[in-house]
């Protein structure tokens, strides 16, 4: 069966290749600025997850949350994106980035544009993550903001 999708970039998605400025006592590496982010991009909240090798997380999406994705190392990591949203511009459209230590990435992923992860390297790796919205609202008392397509066999998102 063909894809519903076509590659190409979607609107809204933000891709910031990250600079690491180095010295004698090691490295610095600014994952976000503030005055970097539009500000219903800032974030509320922040964590840090393991994914180990060969395994993807995803494909998901957001009914009102925008993820801030920093893929820093270590490992690598294939993103794919697929704008789902009837509205946009670049509505079917299939996007896919690398990131991680062989490219230090930024990756701002509007709600409504269906998401996933690999990690594609042989060791495990880390991916940060400051949504803009908190994990199921103020004391996680709400529901949690996400459309899972992983377990749906019928499901048009598929990661490679």
């Amino acid at each position: 069966m063909a894809s519903p999708f076509k590659d190409g970039p979607i609107e809204g998605v933000i891709v910031d290749r990250l600079k690491s400025f180095s010295d004698n006592r090691g490295w610095l590496l600014e994952m976000f600025r503030v005055d970097d982010l539009q500000t219903d991009h800032v974030p509320t909240m922040g964590y840090v997850s393991e994914t180990l090798p060969g395994v993807s997380r995803g494909p998901h999406e957001h009914v009102a949350q925008t993820d801030i994705f920093i893929f820093i190392g270590p490992g690598d990591f294939r993103i794919e994106l697929w704008d789902n949203r009837e509205a946009s511009t670049t509505y079917r459209n299939h996007q896919v980035v690398v990131g991680g230590a062989i490219q230090p990435t930024r990756l701002i992923v509007p709600h409504g544009v269906v998401h996933g992860y690999k990690n594609i390297s042989p060791t495990p790796a880390l991916v940060y993550n400051f949504p803009n919205r908190l994990y199921k609202g103020v004391g996680r008392k709400e529901a949690v903001d996400e459309i899972r397509h992983e377990a749906d066999p019928a499901s048009p998102f598929k990661m490679e």
